[in-house]
């Protein structure tokens, strides 16, 4: 189990409670959360939420109530954004729904705190132009293994709006041949197997990758950090923040102004295909959503029509 799903044990609320209280605190994070992301942000607030009730004066868990609850959340929308605080509340409300169930509190605090409004019609990834996007991957190095696998990365959560997430946990054998075209296997968030053909172009990024790889390794990682000692791609697995460092240095090397992230990818891949005549279910079923109104926030091609109407207002 991920550390930060641990930290709370060491908390004066915890640590002082039943034994009892303790186990079926863990077992919330061990057993009741199979996602290691969704394990790290309800671990994070639980830790924020239950240090706030300590310095408040709060020293047992059937002390807290709603008021409680309630003060945490004004604090938390003075200096976090609102999704982050329905995301915070929602793993609190998690948490102690699970110890109401294992009878450890006799009700849970924060089931009739309401969190802050939010409403999003588009979502505040950022997104690349197609120019954009493209000048970033013909500009990358290809003279090292890294360069390689970079472009393999970014083609790869462009042309099949992968999340880095499923990106970074695919292994070598995700990459197979089926009708004389090559197919990649996602493992996306929820369990889900996700297997789409490779575009033209992240064909030839994949397969010149891959055969700078070991052969015969199908359970190994594809995406490889870089090893300090010989600066070559190592054994070890790739991560988040990693790529998400080498996202920032290829887009500034490409003299792309804009914030980008990992997300970028996956947004900017939506956003070209749909502008391309793309339907938005066709977009939905190759991002692995369930329904089009999450595609929807992923589609900015209003974005255009804003800023032509602002051009408008001539002085």
């Amino acid at each position: 189990m991920p550390l930060p799903a641990l930290q709370p044990l060491h908390l004066p609320i915890i640590a002082q409670a039943s034994a009892q209280a303790r186990t079926r605190f863990l077992e919330f994070f061990a057993a009741a959360i199979r996602s290691p992301n969704t394990r790290r942000a309800y671990a994070r607030a639980s830790t924020d939420f239950l240090t706030w009730c300590a310095r408040h004066g709060v020293r047992d868990l059937t002390a807290i109530a709603p008021i409680h609850v309630a003060g945490w959340i004004e604090e938390l929308a003075t200096t976090l954004s609102t999704p982050t605080v329905k995301q915070r509340l929602a793993g609190v409300r998690h948490l102690f729904d699970w110890l109401v169930v294992g009878q450890i509190i006799p009700y849970n605090p924060a089931s009739s705190v309401r969190g802050p409004a939010h409403s999003a019609r588009t979502g505040r990834t950022p997104v690349l132009e197609a120019e954009e996007a493209r000048a970033l991957i013909e500009g990358i190095d290809l003279a090292r293994p890294t360069g390689l696998r970079d472009r393999a990365l970014i083609g790869l959560m462009v042309y099949t709006f992968a999340r880095v997430g499923a990106a970074l946990a695919m292994r070598q054998e995700d990459v197979f041949v089926q009708g004389r075209r090559l197919w990649v296997r996602l493992h996306e968030k929820g369990g889900k197997r996700h297997e789409m053909p490779c575009h033209h172009l992240l064909e030839e990024y994949l397969s010149v990758y891959i055969e700078t790889l070991e052969p015969d390794a199908p359970k190994a990682p594809l995406f490889r950090s870089l090893s300090r000692g010989t600066k070559q791609l190592g054994t070890a697995p790739l991560t988040q923040p990693d790529a998400f460092a080498m996202v920032r240095r290829r887009a500034a090397a490409a003299g792309i102004a804009t914030r980008i992230g990992n997300h970028t990818f996956r947004a900017t891949g939506i956003t070209t295909y749909l502008k391309n005549g793309g339907t938005l279910e066709n977009a939905a079923a190759m991002a692995g959503h369930a329904s089009t109104r999450t595609t929807q926030i992923y589609d900015r091609r209003r974005d255009e029509i804003t800023l032509a109407e602002v051009e408008r207002v001539r002085l």
